[in-house]
């Protein structure tokens, strides 16, 4: 019985012969009270839910709503197909706790503070969620965070210790303390965010809910029913797997993200620690061996059995083709591992989202609501020769972000224009009804999901900063068009380069000292220096931030 029917009943019973008005007025005083009480409800429903689900590292070239080349991934295709792609989505820092601070408070790095894995958040931070929490919607986080123990803003939360583990995870919880839970990461993230909402979320009130993956990031650990099938395929190489680096500068050479070269033998590949010994293979890094005994080591005795008669004979076949195997061909080797278990690793999150979507349809709540689809920044896999990212070039640069929001975006629509992670805070600030505080950087995307782009912005702008690191990524900092991309990496250098986006997607010939890009260079140049000015970064800041950095 809906709430009208409750009305006509209650009429009903009523309906007794009345002497006088005055015996009328207490009646219609309770059924307009009603009326008013049910209205409001009804507006407050009216606001659209927000489900946001983020992977960590997660390539846009290993979505099949980009991409079908590498990977196959339909559920996570359904929100592009009754939804939005955005082809040029980006970050503003490609590294992953910096991301995160940027989506979560709406500012670049250098204002929120959080410029690297290192430094801390600043908790004083105002953040998103909070704003929704107090502007009258439940909130819930369910996955990696990856900085802090205790996000604000939220109703409900577990989250990873910090990288979190693929197998039999700990988690921090907000009512239950610390805890570990026995079976698969993406999985039981997966299972949390399903039991919230059939289970705490409040039907009175519009939700924003959480779902953070830690899949696929390093060490890319699949889970037992998708690495009996991926680890027996092959995948197509990227056409710059051997890239030299000819014509660019000292950036793209000197950084340490090598798939043959610094990928760890043990943690990477699952080469065993004592057949690396056998073969006389040294530890890529002083963590290699303690890598794989702090994942593949984590597992139950069960689960290790299943692991181990998949890749012990993997590792065997390689013991003994190691002898006669040439550089090049150790290379293509390692590359189909980092393959066989990257893109495994996301099969999960692939399942995961279509049992979200499912839920959502057989409840009955996906027609209001919102589902976002996106990861902390993009990857390389196998391009240039790297894994990782950090650097401003296409892969890890752009991000997927898939937007399915029925009634407001048409299906299959496609979006080429300059977004970044920078804009979600506003834009699900937006979504919601509630004030964006003017202290936020980023744009509303809501014109464009709407199918009106005119007026919007024309270039972004890009700003790495944790070097000398990990990766030895040089500090630079960017500003990207459509069209073009121009870098500056600096501190120990001084280097410029300059892209053409559309002739050179490849990102293989610096233009920057080409005569016919002249005119061009000196445009981006004037560009650049105003975005620095409209978003407050300087080089002021910028040797603050070096200074920091070393005293650190």
């Amino acid at each position: 019985m809906n709430f009208f029917e409750g009305i006509a009943k209650l009429i009903s019973s009523l309906a007794t012969p009345m002497k006088n008005f005055q015996n009328i007025l207490p009646i219609l005083f309770v059924l307009f009270s009603l009326l008013w009480v049910h209205n409001l409800q009804a507006q407050k429903q009216a606001r659209p839910n927000i489900l946001f689900i983020m992977a960590d590292d997660h390539a846009y070239q290993a979505i099949s709503a980009y991409d079908s080349s590498l990977a196959l991934t339909p559920n996570i295709d359904r929100i592009a197909q009754e939804g939005m792609a955005f082809s040029n989505a980006c970050v503003t820092n490609s590294i992953c706790a910096p991301s995160r601070a940027v989506l979560l408070t709406g500012k670049h790095s250098h204002l929120n503070g959080k410029i690297d894995n290192i430094s801390p958040f600043d908790t004083t931070q105002v953040t998103f969620p909070q704003i929704l929490q107090g502007g009258g919607y439940q909130t819930a986080m369910f996955g990696k965070l990856h900085f802090g123990n205790n996000p604000k803003g939220f109703d409900q939360f577990k989250i990873l210790i910090d990288q979190g583990n693929y197998y039999n995870p700990d988690f921090i919880t907000k009512n239950e303390g610390q805890i570990r839970l026995e079976g698969y990461t993406t999985d039981l993230i997966t299972d949390m965010t399903l039991d919230w909402l059939q289970n705490e979320r409040d039907d009175a009130q519009p939700f924003f809910l959480m779902c953070l993956h830690k899949a696929p990031h390093r060490e890319w650990l699949p889970a037992k029913r998708h690495y009996k099938k991926f680890t027996q395929m092959n995948f197509p190489e990227p056409p710059t797997l051997f890239d030299d680096y000819e014509g660019r500068g000292s950036a793209a050479k000197e950084a340490e993200m090598n798939v043959l070269e610094h990928q760890n033998w043990a943690g990477d590949s699952k080469v065993y620690p004592e057949i690396m010994d056998e073969l006389g293979i040294t530890e890529t890094a002083d963590w290699d061996k303690a890598a794989f005994e702090r994942t593949v080591g984590r597992m139950n005795e069960s689960q290790r059995a299943s692991w181990d008669s998949v890749y012990r004979p993997i590792m065997e076949d390689f013991r003994d083709k190691y002898p006669r195997m040439s550089k090049k061909d150790l290379m293509k080797w390692r590359y189909q591992r980092y393959m066989q278990d990257y893109l495994g690793s996301i099969a999960s999150v692939d399942d995961g989202v279509g049992e979200l979507l499912d839920y959502l349809e057989e409840s009955g709540l996906a027609e209001n609501t919102i589902v976002i689809y996106t990861s902390d920044q993009g990857f390389y896999l196998g391009e240039h020769g790297w894994f990782d990212k950090r650097f401003i070039y296409n892969e890890s640069f752009k991000t997927p972000l898939l937007v399915k929001w029925p009634g407001t975006i048409s299906p299959n629509s496609l979006n080429t224009q300059m977004v970044q992670n920078l804009d979600f805070a506003p834009t699900m600030l937006s979504m919601a009804g509630v004030g964006v505080p003017a202290d936020m950087q980023g744009e509303n995307l809501i014109p464009l999901l709407e199918g009106n782009g005119k007026g919007f912005r024309k270039a972004v702008y890009y700003h790495y900063y944790e070097y000398p690191a990990i990766h030895m990524v040089k500090r630079h900092y960017a500003i990207v068009t459509e069209d073009y991309k121009l870098i500056h990496f600096y501190h120990d250098v001084d280097e410029w380069e300059l892209y053409d986006r559309k002739k050179d997607p490849l990102e293989l010939k610096n233009e920057y000292d080409n005569p016919s890009y002249q005119k061009i260079r000196k445009k981006l140049h004037k560009q650049l220096k105003k975005l620095r000015v409209k978003y407050k970064d300087s080089e002021e800041l910028d040797r603050e931030f070096i200074s920091r950095y070393k005293n650190n």
